[in-house]
């Protein structure tokens, strides 16, 4: 455990970035970035933006016409096995490329991850990669910023952290998302994971590291640029990352090395996307942000909070939402719903959903403990049988009654209920609800229009952030 002045100390501060000097450089561009979302809690870092769930060229030539910097494809490929995650990413870039020629809209290819480095990699950047380069548009490197300030994921000296400021932060090696039950690995240091993940296809002497001191010296962006410019043949480039000012540098040095010629996919967490567009952070709606965002239909005087993550944070965060505001519980087992009593006892959880929904606020949680299976494989499967029960109470208790709300915790869980639940295809993301994280969607169309949806990641906040976030909306 190391504290930010340890792991900073004789390190500059570097000179400040206003995020509109970026935005005015990527509008010179006319360039808008494709960000493929592995799970929806990418969208918590910006606001006002299209999102997509749906891939259609339709789809994303609606989104190029919003006259918005980036969109955000929903593709939940952290909850696919890599050959369909290899096929998704292989759909939606070249359906944003037919899109892009359509409108003459130029489009960057973005690969949102997980800030404490779960998912395929480095299977999907190299994906969209491969796609460009038959499209003609070679990649030069693929940028590996997974840092996430807000959340505290940090990146110093190639080593990426997990914590707080006032906690202190660890190798996040080290740390319980590192023993995830599909995505697990062993290392800290960056260079050592992309050779990890790669099975060693990638050579730790290939991998080229901007660090802290360099990203902060000189003209801003100057000197990271120097490095970009030279970056050749998809190698991947990893950048130290500690705060914002650092990710409105590393985006200046990105556009003066795409000025120069070179091309990158992006393979980052949640607030690359802000800085790289030059959004400044958006303060956190309020009571009355969320009352205008809401649609004027009838709906029923509880909102509906699905708990679907297991890691120990989410736990902790239900126990104080329990305690704030004793909403009714009711208990998705994982057990019943792996074998032939499924159907009746999701059928059970409907009505007590729509009768709850009558009287307040409604929690559905699957079982507290874990449920694995042998290997990766049975593990992914079993998840998403669990995914699947959770879909199917919202869309059948939606379809009886609307919710006030609809809060979605954990990243998978929050893909399947906008998805298949709620039947979102189209949306725009207003904000965050706490600052930096948990995004606030607005649906455009399908039955949950009107309805607020709030996405919130199953390793962000503290323990009060759950109970905080649905004060809000439930005032």
């Amino acid at each position: 455990m190391a504290t930010l002045e340890e792991l900073t100390r004789h390190i500059p501060s570097g000179p400040r970035v206003d995020p509109a000097a970026v935005a005015r450089s990527v509008a010179d561009s006319g360039r808008v970035l494709v960000v493929l979302d592995d799970d929806p809690t990418g969208t918590q870092s910006v606001a006002d933006l299209p999102v997509l769930t749906g891939w259609s060229v339709e789809d994303l030539t609606w989104a190029l016409h919003q006259g918005e910097p980036a969109v955000y494809v929903m593709t939940n490929s952290r909850s696919l096995d890599p050959a369909d995650a290899r096929r998704v990413n292989e759909e939606v870039a070249v359906a944003a490329l037919e899109a892009s020629e359509a409108t003459g809209v130029p489009v960057a290819f973005v690969s949102r991850g997980d800030s404490t480095l779960r998912g395929h990699f480095p299977l999907e950047p190299n994906t969209l990669a491969h796609v460009a380069e038959q499209a003609g548009s070679p990649i030069d490197g693929i940028v590996l910023v997974p840092a996430f300030a807000d959340a505290g994921r940090i990146t110093v000296g190639g080593v990426h952290y997990a914590g707080s400021a006032a906690d202190g932060f660890t190798p996040v090696g080290e740390s319980e998302f590192a023993k995830d039950a599909t995505f697990g690995y062993e290392s800290s240091h960056l260079r050592d994971w992309v050779v990890e993940k790669s099975g060693g296809a990638i050579a730790g002497e290939d991998v080229v590291l901007i660090d802290l001191a360099t990203l902060r010296s000189g003209e801003p962006g100057q000197e990271a640029a120097r490095i970009l410019t030279e970056v050749t043949g998809g190698q991947v480039v990893a950048p130290d990352i500690v705060d914002e000012n650092d990710l409105l540098l590393l985006a200046l040095a990105l556009e003066q090395a795409e000025r120069a010629g070179k091309r990158f996919v992006y393979r980052v967490g949640p607030p690359f996307g802000r800085a790289r567009i030059g959004q400044s952070p958006r303060t956190p709606l309020s009571a009355e942000d969320v009352e205008r965002i809401s649609g004027a239909g009838e709906r029923a005087p509880g909102g509906l909070i699905m708990v679907g993550s297991h890691v120990g944070l989410t736990t902790r965060q239900l126990d104080a939402l329990r305690e704030r505001r004793a909403p009714t519980e009711i208990e998705i087992d994982v057990a019943a719903v792996l074998d032939d009593r499924r159907q009746q006892h999701l059928a059970d959880i409907v009505d007590e959903v729509v009768a709850g929904l009558g009287q307040g606020n409604v929690v559905v949680r699957t079982s507290r403990v874990l449920v694995r299976g042998d290997d990766a494989d049975a593990s992914l499967d079993i998840a998403r049988q669990v995914s699947a029960a959770v879909v199917q109470v919202v869309r059948e208790a939606l379809a009886r009654r609307a919710p006030r709300f609809v809060v979605a915790k954990g990243g998978i869980t929050s893909s399947d209920v906008a998805t298949l639940g709620l039947q979102i295809r189209r949306a725009f993301v207003r904000g965050p609800m706490l600052p930096g994280i948990v995004s606030l969607w607005e649906p455009v169309d399908g039955p949950a229009l009107g309805i607020p949806y709030i996405v919130f990641a199953g390793n962000v906040g503290g323990d009060q952030s759950l109970a905080d976030v649905v004060d809000t909306l439930s005032a």
